[in-house]
C-alpha cells in the first residue's frame, strides 16, 4: 500500500505539473494593428525560396541571400538570372545555409559584405555557424576573408543564430543558437553556441569583450545563455542591440543585449517542452536577465527591424518583426525602451524571414516561399 500511495502521489504531481505548464502556455491573442488598413504588400520579385538576409546596396540593387545556399541580386526590381559566385563550401540542410548579409558601416569606402552561413571550418566532423566577408565585383564575391568559426563542430542542422549587425562604434555581433545542446552549450563559456558574439570589423577581438580575461573562455562571447536568437537590430537613438530569439514550445524573447549578462536559457524560460512537460520550474534567477518581452505561444520570430521611416507614421519608432509561424508580421509597440505591446499586419501574408529597410525609407519584407515585397500605403499600388 505504501508503494501503491507513492506512486499515485507522483502521478498526481506529474498531472499537476502538466496543467500548470498548460497554464503557462494560455494563448494571448495578437490583436490586428489599428493601422492594419492603410498599407498593402507589393510583389516585387519572385524566385528565391527562403530569403534568409535582405541588404541594400545602394537605391538600384538588393541583395538577397537563399538558404539553399544562393546570393542573388534584384536590381531596380527585377531578380538577375546570374547568380553571385565565390562563396565558400556549406551545409544547406535543415536550418543551414546560407544565411544573413549586412553592409560595412563604411560600405561607400571599403565595399565590405559581410554574411553568415553553417560551414564545414574546424577540425572536427560536422558544421557550425561561420562570419565571412568579401567584395562583390562582376557578379562575384572576391577578396574573401573568413572572420569567425564557431566550435565545436556538430552534425545537427538547427540551431544557427546568424543574425548579424554593427552597432555605432563599428562593432559586429552576431548570433549562434545553441545548435541543439541546450545542457551543454549555452551556460558554458567554453563553447560559441547559445551565445551572441562581438568582433571587430576584420574579426579581431575587442579588448573591451566582457569574457577577454577570463581563463577558457571563448574571447568573443559577448552575452550568453540564449537558445535560438533569428533577430537582431540596433536601436536607432540609444544603439543598443536588440534581439529576439526562438524559445521551445512558447516562451520566444526579445531582449535588450547587455555586456557579460546571462539570458538563462535553459535554466530559466518561460516556454516548455514540445511534448508539453516542463523543461523547468524557474522563469526567473537572480543574475540571470528577464526578457523585455515573451510570447506564449511562440510566433517563431524572425527578421528584425526599428521603422525610422516617415513614410509610415503609425510604425515610426516601434518595431517589426516576422512570424513564421502565424504567418503574419508582428508590430512590437515600444515607449522608448519599454515593449508596451505587439499587434498583427498582413495576416497571411506568409512566413516573413526577414526585413530590410530601402535607403529613400521604404520597407521590404522577405517571405518564404512567396518572394520579396514592398510595405506601400493603401492606394499607391
Amino acid at each position: 500500500m505504501k508503494t501503491s500511495f507513492y506512486t499515485s502521489l507522483a502521478i498526481a504531481m506529474v498531472s499537476l505539473s502538466t496543467l500548470q505548464a498548460c497554464a503557462q502556455q494560455a494563448e494571448q491573442e495578437i490583436p490586428v494593428a489599428k493601422s492594419a488598413d492603410k498599407y498593402q504588400l507589393e510583389l516585387v520579385a519572385q524566385g528565391v525560396n527562403i530569403p534568409w538576409g535582405m541588404a541594400w546596396l545602394n537605391e538600384q540593387d538588393l541583395l538577397v541571400t537563399d538558404r539553399a545556399g544562393e546570393l542573388r541580386l534584384i536590381r531596380n526590381g527585377k531578380l538577375l538570372e546570374q547568380k553571385i559566385a565565390g562563396l565558400p563550401n556549406m551545409h544547406a540542410e535543415g536550418q543551414g545555409g546560407l544565411l544573413d548579409i549586412e553592409l560595412d558601416p563604411n560600405f561607400k569606402d571599403n565595399g565590405w559584405i559581410y554574411f553568415s552561413y553553417s560551414g564545414y571550418e574546424g577540425d572536427e566532423e560536422g558544421y557550425n555557424t561561420s562570419i565571412m566577408r568579401a567584395r562583390l565585383k562582376d557578379m562575384a564575391l572576391v577578396d574573401s576573408q573568413l572572420l569567425f568559426d564557431g566550435t565545436p563542430n556538430t552534425t545537427t542542422s538547427k540551431h544557427y543564430g546568424s543574425r548579424i549587425e554593427f552597432d555605432k562604434d563599428g562593432y559586429l555581433y552576431f548570433s549562434i543558437g545553441d545548435r541543439g545542446a541546450r545542457d551543454v552549450h549555452p551556460q558554458s563559456l567554453e563553447y560559441d553556441a547559445g551565445k551572441i558574439h562581438r568582433i571587430n570589423a576584420d574579426g579581431t577581438i575587442p579588448k573591451s569583450n566582457p569574457f577577454v580575461n577570463q581563463p577558457n573562455a571563448r574571447k568573443s562571447i559577448y552575452s550568453y545563455g540564449h537558445r535560438n536568437p533569428q533577430g537582431m537590430a540596433m536601436h536607432p537613438e540609444t544603439g543598443a542591440i536588440w534581439s529576439h530569439e526562438h524559445g521551445p514550445r512558447g516562451g520566444d524573447e526579445i531582449n535588450i543585449i547587455k555586456a557579460g549578462a546571462n539570458y538563462g536559457w535553459p535554466e530559466v524560460t518561460h516556454g516548455i517542452n514540445y511534448n508539453g512537460s516542463k523543461i523547468t520550474d524557474q522563469t526567473s534567477r537572480e543574475g540571470m536577465q528577464q526578457p523585455d518581452w515573451v510570447w506564449v505561444p511562440s510566433i517563431a520570430p524572425s527578421g528584425m527591424e526599428f521603422v525610422t521611416s516617415s513614410k509610415y507614421p503609425q510604425w515610426q519608432g516601434h518595431v517589426l518583426v516576422g512570424a513564421m509561424k502565424f504567418a503574419h508580421l508582428v508590430l512590437v509597440e515600444l515607449d522608448g525602451n519599454k515593449v508596451t505591446g505587439h499587434s498583427k499586419l498582413f495576416e497571411g501574408a506568409g512566413r516573413v524571414r526577414s526585413i530590410a529597410t530601402h535607403p529613400n525609407g521604404d520597407l521590404y519584407l522577405g517571405i518564404d516561399g512567396m518572394g520579396i515585397y514592398r510595405i506601400v500605403p493603401d492606394g499607391k499600388i
